[in-house]
């Protein structure tokens, strides 16, 4: 074998080590997910919508939460960090006790530009054990951070017994702009029916007490879902296929 042949050969392999690694995140899109992955883009019953939460437990903020979908007489699924419920578990408990659902959002919140099948292979089933030991039982869902699937997250997911779940609206709640007003706003302009919504408990990684925004808006949300003759709860009630991913 020639020094070109094999740096020729290595280079392909790269590619498409590259290609696995980054090729899933083009989901991220939503036409992309919306048209080739209903289930992904949280797209269920018609009648109902998801209410989901991201980058919890805070127990800054998400006791808020609880009191308020409390108030409303609504379920929500929170999709938490490993090392962040582990720190909280007795707020993860809470919200189980309270009729909500626990899902898996990762071990941490990190950016996965760089391939870390080995640490992706690691983490993400101590994630979900960790939900098991909280919440007693499985968790289902996995959302990952940014919203972004690579070829190690999936792998992942796999052996974690994870379905993986994006959205179909959600309400730019993480920045320093927002407001209750534009979190209702971003989210009326593409929920439906059967749609799947993205709000965050915690500014954990987003601009300080950002959660605000959401808090403030959510029973605006939920009156407007009501009116529009939809009924509001977890991604457990919510009609996707709960297969364990094989």
């Amino acid at each position: 074998m020639t020094v070109r042949t094999a740096a020729g050969l290595a280079g392909g392999a790269a590619l498409a080590t590259a290609g696995w690694h980054i090729g899933p995140a083009a989901t991220w899109i939503p036409a992309v997910r919306r048209t080739l992955a209903p289930a992904l883009d949280g797209q269920g019953d018609p009648g109902h919508v998801a209410l989901t939460f991201d980058d919890g437990p805070d127990p800054a903020s998400t006791p808020r939460f609880l009191r308020e979908l409390d108030r409303l007489s609504v379920r929500a699924t929170f999709f938490v960090l490993g090392s962040e419920l582990q720190r909280y578990a007795d707020l993860g408990r809470r919200i189980v006790a309270e009729g909500h659902e626990l899902a898996v959002h990762g071990w941490r919140h990190e950016w996965p530009w760089y391939p870390r099948l080995r640490r992706d292979l690691r983490e993400l089933p101590r994630a979900a054990d960790t939900v098991l030991k909280v919440a007693g039982e499985r968790p289902l869902w996995y959302r990952p951070p940014y919203g972004i699937l690579t070829g190690g997250r999936w792998a992942a997911a796999r052996r974690a017994g994870l379905q993986p779940v994006l959205w179909s609206a959600w309400g730019r709640d993480w920045t320093a702009e927002a407001d209750p007003g534009s979190v209702l706003s971003e989210v009326g302009a593409t929920l439906r029916g059967g749609g799947t919504v993205l709000l965050h408990d915690s500014d954990r990684v987003s601009a300080p007490e950002s959660w605000r925004a959401a808090l403030g808006a959510l029973p605006m949300l939920v009156e407007l879902c009501r009116e529009r003759g939809m009924r509001v709860g977890s991604l457990g009630e919510h009609g996707l296929q709960a297969r364990r991913v094989t």
